[in-house]
């Protein structure tokens, strides 16, 4: 038996992907660009074993048994990979014939699925990667970027650790839409971001659903497929120049422009809810009381949970802010906030509201009831897939998962 475990991250898009011009390999209408955020607080773990004696392909996914002749999306990146790796073993018949063997696969999430958290991205990244690996393919991130993109779109991004673009590309057979790394992790060290768990639920309009429906029925998607190349440059300008300013106005005005052309889809999708709407509201007055210069950034993916992004010397008084606002249950107190990165020496303060500048309307939002905010997880950019070590795997020996839901 031949076995690797690896991990992936999530991305969390500063300009959106929605909506594809070719469903079946998974082409997008625009590009798009993304920040990875650090695996030690959200990832996908995956475990692989291939073994002639198994009677075919299974997989577990948190825990319960999938039937992967029904996941189109998982084949893909199953068919691609042992593509590459057949062509190996043709030209080295010395080579293990891994492409011939059945696979076992186990993959985990330690934050919620299909809740706008990017679970798919990191999910499918995860496999491609641990494919990779478990078959020796000499490809780039690049190359295998291709065909976690066929997984899930957003997956191609969560190969690169940093600030990662999505081009989307304009050959029919999809060979030029690829992800590329714009910067590595370690260029902007002081960016960090706070999401704001506001659902852990299963989102109503699923994201490959939502998007389609878009494209068919939003007049104002036209509108802003002109607008979103500008955007792209003008965001990778911002990024390479560590300017928060500009980073953070256009990661703004992107969040609210796709949840626009969501209320613009007929019948219309709510992805946001009111504790979405009022960090929302905080943000910008947090901002304005700094006399409009910007110290944090909220942007939406196609859930209600916020991720917010600022400098590490405001992440404090932003941490603090939210926790005032959108204050834990008492049966939550002691999973609320995750903070691996200490920016609060101490947690007796949380929940207090810190003492902000006099222009800072106490007003603009009322404090809403416990638990409108479930957890805070304090993270940083990070790195990209990780390989693991095999006394970690999620597979027993016999290539059963060690742990079942």
């Amino acid at each position: 038996m031949t076995s690797v475990t690896c991990t992936a991250p999530v991305n969390i898009a500063v300009i959106k992907y929605w909506g594809k011009r070719d469903t079946q390999l998974i082409l997008p209408t625009n590009d798009s660009l993304s920040v990875t955020l650090s695996q030690d607080i959200l990832h996908s773990k995956t475990s692989i074993s291939a073994n002639k004696e198994y009677a075919h392909d299974r997989l577990w996914l948190n825990g319960k048994e999938e039937d992967i002749t029904k996941n189109k999306r998982m084949h893909n990146c199953f068919r691609e990979t042992r593509a590459l790796r057949r062509r190996m073993e043709d030209e080295d018949s010395s080579l293990v014939p891994l492409s011939t063997y059945p696979l076992h696969v186990c993959s985990e999430n330690n934050f919620p699925t299909a809740a706008g958290l990017a679970s798919s991205a990191s999910g499918l990244a995860a496999l491609v990667f641990t494919l990779a690996k478990l078959f020796n393919l000499p490809n780039s991130m690049t190359d295998l970027s291709r065909i976690a993109r066929q997984g899930s779109g957003s997956a191609c991004r969560s190969l690169f650790g940093g600030f990662v673009a999505w081009e989307m590309g304009s050959e029919a057979d999809g060979s030029d839409s690829r992800a590329v790394q714009i910067a590595p992790d370690t260029h902007w060290p002081e960016l960090e971001a706070l999401v704001c768990v506001v659902s852990d639920a299963k989102k109503g309009t699923s994201s490959t659903s939502g998007m389609q429906q878009t494209i068919e029925s939003s007049p104002l998607m036209k509108e802003r497929l002109q607008i979103v190349p500008g955007r792209m440059e003008a965001m990778k300008k911002a990024i390479l120049n560590k300017d928060f300013q500009a980073f953070a106005e256009l990661t703004m005005r992107d969040s609210n422009q796709f949840h626009s052309v969501c209320l613009d889809t007929f019948p219309p999708i709510f992805y946001l809810n009111d504790t979405s709407r009022g960090i929302i509201q905080l943000i910008h007055e947090y901002n304005a009381a700094n006399g409009g210069v910007y110290k944090a950034a909220y942007t939406y993916d196609a859930g209600p949970n916020a991720v917010i992004y600022a400098s590490k010397e405001d992440m404090k008084e932003i941490i603090q802010l939210i926790a005032h606002y959108f204050p834990p249950s008492e049966e939550k107190k002691s999973t609320y906030f995750t903070d691996p990165y200490n920016v609060l020496q101490s947690k007796d303060s949380l929940g207090a509201r810190p003492a902000i500048n006099e222009q800072f309307n106490t007003s603009v939002i009322p404090v809403y009831p416990p638990g409108s905010v479930s957890r805070l997880l304090h993270t940083k950019v990070h790195d990209g897939p990780r390989v693991l070590s095999e006394n970690e795997s999620l597979l027993n020996a016999d290539g059963t998962p060690s742990r079942l839901a």
